[in-house]
């Protein structure tokens, strides 16, 4: 019977009521932290530009006060991101995409286009951090993306159905 590989320590679980030592912010890449937190206000406008740029429809169909809202969304998920890029591992990232699911919702904002933000910080992100930072980033922000287009098909999101669908359950 072959051996089993231990578990590397940023896998493993961090909750303090099973008695582990927190994650450790400045295990895996401290200095893209440190910089993600001390321009958080022009990452998440980039982020924001950059998701406006690749989904013209996100300025017609949100007004001011919703795309503000998406704004105050990046900034979180750029401090998300800092905290895993920190740490090394994406969990804090995909943690949140799972948590803002009903807050979203509330709000009317559709979790795709929460997913697009998180490629439009990607891209913001691209020029600022090096090579293994970026790669990290791109993970964590792909693994949050994943999350929140998965949840984005549960019920309650304000997607289109499909003519199909909506000739099918017409009298529903």
């Amino acid at each position: 019977m072959p051996a089993t590989a231990p578990a590397s320590p940023a896998r493993l679980a961090h909750h303090p009521a099973l008695g582990l030592a927190p994650f450790d912010v400045s295990a895996a890449h401290p200095a893209a932290a440190a910089l993600l937190r001390r321009e958080a206000d022009r990452f998440s406008a980039g982020a924001l530009k950059a998701a406006i740029e690749a989904d013209p429809t996100l300025r017609s169909r949100y007004d001011r006060a919703a795309l503000e809202l998406l704004l105050h969304d990046a900034e979180l998920l750029v401090e998300r991101l800092a905290i895993c890029l920190g740490a090394g591992d994406d969990r804090m990232l995909t943690d949140y995409a799972e948590w803002i699911g009903p807050i979203e919702r509330r709000r009317g904002i559709v979790l795709s286009d929460v997913a697009t933000l998180c490629a439009g910080l990607a891209t913001a992100l691209e020029s600022h951090l090096d090579g293994d930072s970026l790669e990290a980033a791109r993970h964590a922000l792909g693994a949050a993306a994943t999350v929140l287009r998965r949840n984005g098909r549960l019920a309650g999101d304000r997607h289109g159905r499909r003519a199909f669908f909506k000739w099918l359950y017409r009298g529903v």
